[in-house]
């Protein structure tokens, strides 16, 4: 039976969400820094969400749970995740964690610039201004020509943009699906994807690196399942704002773990972002626009 709607419940669940999600950029930097090859991260990251969302799909739609309805587009949402969660985790090896999440931002914006061509949706003068204004807030994080160029900027940008198209095709399947048996067949096409690749890419690791991988699972586990419960509370174009506090846990870790803290220039950037973020959802929200009921955490 599914709880009665509590708005504040939903928020401190994402809230909580948020700030346990960045700890998966902390066991990613630290596995990158040790040479742990990205796709072994990936990996570890769609098995362990296999393991967390299979019992909920079974209990869910018992067998159909393993029978995927868009097939075509259940891999194509699998392939778009995998490519932003590698881009991502590739970008850290190269940018601070609060760099690599502000650049990441740029995902509701490049949403809203594809909306009209990959799903048809009416994009009005006002939230092409805001994308607009948007695109300004990244060049103010990246600056280029004004400081030295990091191909970290690049991933973190494909990561962005390959999380995009994740949103879309979810919006795509919205409605058309279950959202968590959704969840976890695009969990099982990637972790099946990756684990027949295995052994290109996989490296003998140390006890305390496997934990990390584990951590690495666990965590993006329970960040998952906080933002699949506070749905059951709250429409996600309420919540939908509230995902960008995760900024704030991206700093303190960055900074904790690493001695990383962002520039001026960067804060600047993000508070754009952000603000350009939420106007959309909010007009979104007031079109009846449908956020994706269901998101996979990549950092």
């Amino acid at each position: 039976m599914k709880p009665a709607a509590n708005p504040l419940i939903g928020i401190g669940l994402v809230l909580c969400a948020m700030a346990i999600l960045p700890l998966i950029d902390v066991c990613a930097k630290f596995l990158g820094q040790q040479g742990v090859p990205i796709l072994q991260m990936v990996w570890a990251r769609f098995f362990f969400g296999s393991v967390f969302t299979l019992p909920f799909a079974v209990s869910t739609a018992g067998k159909a749970a393993f029978r995927p309805v868009n097939p075509i587009f259940n891999a194509g949402r699998a392939g778009a995740l995998i490519a932003g969660t590698f881009f991502f985790f590739l970008s850290l090896r190269y940018l601070p964690i609060a760099d690599t999440l502000a650049i990441f931002f740029v995902q509701p914006i490049i949403v809203t610039a594809l909306s009209p061509l990959l799903l048809r949706e009416h994009v009005g003068i006002r939230r092409w201004i805001t994308v607009a204004i948007g695109f300004i807030g990244v060049l103010i994080i990246i600056r280029p020509g004004l400081q030295e160029f990091n191909m970290g900027v690049v991933y973190a940008l494909l990561a962005g943009f390959c999380s995009a198209l994740y949103i879309i095709i979810t919006r795509h399947l919205t409605g058309k699906a279950i959202a968590i048996v959704t969840t976890f067949q695009t969990s099982v096409i990637g972790a099946i994807g990756l684990s027949a690749a295995l052994p290109l890419y996989w490296m003998n690791v140390s006890m305390n690196q496997m934990l990390l991988l584990v951590l690495l699972g666990a965590i993006a586990i329970a960040g998952h399942f906080l933002i699949t419960k506070a749905y059951d509370h709250a429409e996600a174009s309420l919540l939908s704002p509230f995902s960008y506090t995760e900024m704030i846990m991206a700093v303190a870790a960055g900074w904790y773990f690493f001695g990383d803290f962002p520039d001026a220039y960067t804060f600047l950037g993000v508070a754009i972002l952000i603000s350009c973020a939420i106007y959309i959802s909010v007009r979104e929200r007031k079109r009846g626009i449908a956020a994706p009921p269901e998101t996979e955490p990549i950092g």
